[in-house]
């Protein structure tokens, strides 16, 4: 095959994502032309590759689960698994090249290495060297206020001031950024769902699609999540509606987190062309001569945090075997040791209590003995949104459930938000005290209730499920009576444990993991675990 036939037959497969997606299962199957096998090698077509064999990953583990729901013989179901084993490591090998590909592209520039004292200084203490070379940038002319965080927005300011030049954007471009969130993640549910979407490719549009593209693939499993819910309320005689529905889903689904791997290409796609501005041409002389004269403006503002990163490079120079070539990797060890000290003290720091420091019950050690403490915990399906939530009080008494999350951290919170609802309305006047090994469950809980306003938890929260949980407890009239508190999880905290295992229950339970009978042995072994409380099962 002439190296013209070659080059056609990769144009087709860049132009045709079906040819492609076909092309390459052959290829992992071993069954594909050798001229073909040649033509996917190229590297062009490394990132269409990693996009089908994401759409290919969603619908073979749907294929899988929907024989897993039916009556198809157990041979069948052998040949999917095997097929969805392997696509899944297809695709992991394709995203791999990805990053090998990219890595090689960055190691081929020659990117200016700034001296170890400025590199360490700026990862240690990121503020205050910031606020230095935003002075500098000021000093040169860039308007007061930007770019916000120098070091990761340099690029972005470049690019704009290189681009402010081009014409204006198209009507449909500008739609797209001037619609609120919601609005966009229905934009991109509608473009995996009717008709593709040419404008979301945009260099203007194109971080935004990629920050909410996983919002919109949550909503695909979600879809999922609903239809696995209908398939298991029927006999297996009576399932076929309900199947072809969950089909559908995961069709719809495959297509999202196809999208969703394009943006993410195309937004590295666009950072590395933002980077390559920054280091060429006029803005590179002019970013060059801030970055110069930024360290001696960090040095007169913050001399002992300048005096203390010298002092620090000074000792590990003595014996460090990179010494000679810049010590181009030490830094990030370096920063570390200094910014554990806490010598930026102008920043706030969590004060989460880690319980595995010293006695593992040590973060109840303020609270008043009639405090009711319990222990709330979730676990989220790999393929679906379906989730399951589970928690355990220090007096016996249990719960657990099963809902919809777009992420572990939202089933936390519905966890959080179900155990406390159940435990108001069992304990008068006493304090309902709920921990979780989720920070980010925890946090979004107690800003919840610190504000008492669920507009700021909806930001956080995705599914209708959630967000009227939170509501719930939000309108509680005793919810000024809880608290939410990090616990770090499997650390052998008896009701962190049962509290996981009512979670799995309940997961495998909604999903028809396990049958009805196994179930309720499974309850009952957690139950005599806890002691002889009662124990609430929601539907």
């Amino acid at each position: 095959m002439t190296i013209t036939e070659h080059t056609e037959l990769t144009r087709r497969f860049a132009d045709d994502f079906t040819a492609l997606q076909e092309a390459v299962l052959a290829r992992m199957n071993g069954i594909c032309a050798p001229e073909v096998a040649v033509a996917l090698e190229h590297p062009s077509l490394a990132g269409p590759i990693a996009i089908a064999l994401a759409h290919a990953d969603v619908l073979a583990r749907g294929a899988v689960w929907r024989a897993e729901l039916s009556t198809q013989s157990p041979e069948r179901l052998r040949r999917l698994r095997i097929h969805a084993r392997k696509v899944r490591r297809a695709r992991s090998q394709a995203e791999a090249l990805c990053k090998e590909q990219r890595a090689r592209r960055l190691a081929g520039r020659s990117w200016p290495m700034d001296v170890l004292e400025v590199r360490v200084a700026r990862r240690a203490f990121p503020a205050a060297f910031a606020e230095a070379l935003r002075q500098e940038l000021r000093d040169r002319g860039l308007p007061d206020g930007t770019p916000q965080a120098p070091e990761s927005d340099l690029a972005r300011w470049v690019w704009d001031q290189r681009t402010a030049g081009d014409e204006l954007l198209p009507t449909p471009v500008r739609e797209l950024l001037d619609c609120d969130d919601d609005s966009f993640v229905q934009e991109l549910l509608r473009d995996a769902r009717e008709d593709e979407n040419p404008h979301l490719t945009h260099d203007a549009v194109v971080e935004r699609w990629s920050r909410h593209a996983r919002a919109a693939v949550a909503w695909g499993r979600y879809a999922i999540g609903r239809a696995e819910r209908d398939v298991l309320t029927c006999s297996l005689s009576a399932r076929r509606t309900g199947l072809d529905a969950l089909e559908d889903a995961y069709q719809d689904t495959a297509v999202l987190a196809a999208r969703f791997r394009e943006a993410r290409l195309r937004v590295t796609e666009l950072h590395d062309r933002m980077q390559v501005c920054m280091t060429t041409g006029p803005f590179a002389d002019l970013i060059a001569q801030c970055r110069a004269a930024a360290p001696a403006r960090f040095a007169d503002a913050e001399a002992e945090l300048w005096h203390s990163v010298r002092e620090l490079i000074e000792r590990h120079r003595t014996n460090c075997p990179e010494r000679a070539d810049g010590c181009p990797r030490c830094h990030y060890a370096l920063a570390t040791l200094l910014a554990d000290t806490g010598e930026e003290g102008d920043g706030e720091h969590p004060t989460a209590t880690n319980p595995a420091d010293g006695d593992r019950y040590a973060v109840l050690a303020d609270l008043p003995d009639t405090a009711v403490v319990a222990v709330a915990d979730a676990a989220v399906a790999d393929e679906s949104a379906l989730c399951g939530y589970g928690w355990a009080a220090e007096d016996g008494t249990a719960g657990y459930g099963d809902s919809l999350a777009s992420s572990s951290g939202e089933a936390e919170v519905i966890g959080i938000c179900e155990a406390a609802l159940s435990l108001l309305e069992h304990h008068e006047d006493a304090p309902v005290v709920l921990l979780c090994d989720s920070a980010q469950a925890v946090g979004v809980v107690d800003a919840a209730l610190r504000s008492v306003a669920p507009a700021a938890a909806h930001r956080t929260l995705l599914f209708p499920e959630s967000r009227q949980v939170m509501d719930s407890l939000l309108r509680h009239r005793h919810r000024h009576r809880v608290q939410v508190r990090w616990l770090k999880g499997h650390i052998g905290h008896d009701l962190n444990e049962a509290a996981d295992a009512f979670a799995r229950l309940a997961l495998r339970r909604v999903s028809g993991r396990i049958p009805l009978s196994a179930a309720r042995k499974e309850e009952a072994r957690i139950r005599r675990s806890l002691g002889s409380g009662p124990l609430s099962a929601a539907a």
